[in-house]
């Protein structure tokens, strides 16, 4: 279902789902959307409906672009940057919040993040459309690399059940959008593998791709519970943007016996209490980014 986020059925990479899940409801799909995108899928008895949201659409990542990614880059940079993408003097930023020497406004990020243009705010309002029209449904919400922090955050505000694989650390973006705090997000999972180094958090640099692709993938925390497949220690796997796709994830991994945990199935939760973000920025009222435009 994450995969098939990027695609429409009968398209070579749509994976077929079986018997069980009848019935298929895309969203962002007409001709000139190019906003959040991916499906609802729900089966015969409408007992028990996924969400799954698309991802970023970028070709050097998982292949093929189109017409998301220009909104893709916005909400990643918005979300997962310490300050509006401010990575260098080099850099556009995405919102007007940076005041200078590693000082950030905290009220203009927290409005950044909640405009009604940006997938989060989209999002919410695809939730409640899905709820009514599947009153009595087990809702559950996945998705894959932006897609899946995109889940964490929606999952997080509304309580419903998510697994989001290979995705950008949220957990900044939600403490900004002051969604709930753990203890209380165990319905949240995320999956992650660590050759994979836009959800490990070390896809930055002026020597990464993201960085020369102008993505500012700078968090490391995520909410909820992880389980981190250690592929670089047990496959050998080379850490690199070729392991981020789902597809890839998929074949080479999840339909692999794991040998690193014990009897078999997937490796325990790995506990992120250490993780934290952005330690040298200074978060607070700084009146000149208020006045440039988030007052």
């Amino acid at each position: 279902m994450t995969n098939n986020a990027y695609s429409q059925p009968g398209e070579k990479d749509w994976y077929d789902l079986g018997p069980d899940w009848n019935n298929t409801y895309p969203f962002g799909w007409e001709p000139d959307a190019d906003g959040l995108r991916g499906h609802v899928f729900a089966t015969e008895d409408n007992s028990t409906v996924v969400i799954s949201v698309k991802g970023t659409s970028a070709g050097w990542v998982v292949g093929g672009g189109g017409p998301t990614t220009g909104k893709d880059k916005l909400n990643d940079n918005l979300l997962f940057s310490c300050c509006c993408a401010r990575v260098g003097p080099t850099w556009r930023t995405v919102c007007p919040c940076y005041s200078g020497s590693y000082k950030c406004d905290q009220g203009c990020l927290e409005r950044s993040l909640a405009e009604e243009s940006l997938f989060y705010s989209v999002a919410i309002n695809l939730y409640n459309n899905v709820t009514y029209m599947y009153p009595n449904a087990n809702i559950w919400i996945t998705g894959h690399s932006l897609g899946g922090s995109l889940a964490s955050l929606i999952g997080a505000t509304f309580g419903a059940p998510v697994v989001a694989f290979e995705a950008p650390a949220e957990k900044l973006a939600a403490s900004r959008l002051h969604l709930p705090s753990p203890p209380s997000l165990h319905h949240i999972t995320h999956l992650y593998h660590t050759a994979d180094p836009v959800p490990m958090g070390v896809c930055t640099g002026y020597g990464s791709l993201c960085t020369a692709g102008g993505f500012a993938f700078e968090t490391q925390c995520h909410l909820g519970q992880v389980i981190r497949y250690d592929t670089v220690s047990q496959l050998r796997w080379s850490v690199s943007l070729r392991t981020h796709s789902i597809a890839y994830v998929i074949e080479n991994l999840l339909s692999e016996d794991w040998e690193g945990a014990d009897e078999g199935g997937v490796p325990g939760f790995y506990d992120e209490a250490d993780c934290s973000d952005c330690y040298q920025w200074e978060f607070g009222d700084f009146r000149d980014a208020t006045e440039q435009g988030c007052s």
